[in-house]
């Protein structure tokens, strides 16, 4: 299991499908894990009697500000280079105001990238792409049905799994 990079965490490709059964859920778990080889850690079953439903969706959630950190610095980082590389760009472009200032010039743009990297950590930290995937089974458990939850460590394996479940009848909802 590797971490994702920006986030560090280890799986960022989540899936739900909603099942209007538990039995068709419970099934749809097994043959999962059974047939497509994802780890049993990675699935789970969250049906309306589910007690630890929070835990179940977001098993790294107590590490968030890990996550919130980790994505703020590396993406602060990443955007003071590139606004370095704006700055050394406009330089061979031979731009007036960079020539004749260049380290107000370069101290400038790579403040810009670097508020910039800040401002897309902050993106990355709000996962807004987890609200549609929470939802979905949290109205699922609320009108009695059950939900297969999907923890992949790829992208890759959450299309399988999405076109697996997708093909037993059931609502997928994915992370990006």
């Amino acid at each position: 299991m590797s971490d994702n990079p920006v986030t560090g965490e280890v799986s960022n490709s989540k899936l739900a499908a909603v099942f209007p059964a538990k039995a068709s859920a419970q099934d749809a778990a097994a043959d999962l894990v059974e047939q497509l080889g994802i780890a049993p850690a990675q699935v789970k079953l969250i049906t309306p009697g589910t007690t630890d439903v929070d835990i179940k969706l977001e098993p790294e959630g107590g590490n968030i500000w890990r996550t919130i950190v980790l994505a703020h610095l590396k993406l602060c980082l990443l955007g003071a280079i590139v606004g370095g590389l704006v700055f050394m760009g406009m330089m061979l472009a031979d731009v007036h105001y960079v020539e004749t200032s260049p380290l107000a010039a370069g101290g400038w743009w790579v403040l810009y990238g670097a508020i910039g990297g800040l401002f897309l950590g902050g993106l990355v930290a709000l996962r807004p792409d987890h609200d549609r995937y929470i939802q979905a089974v949290r109205e699922a458990i609320a009108a009695g049905r059950s939900a297969v939850v999907v923890h992949a460590l790829s992208a890759m394996q959450q299309r399988e799994a999405a076109r697996f479940l997708a093909a037993r009848g059931a609502e997928v909802t994915r992370t990006l």
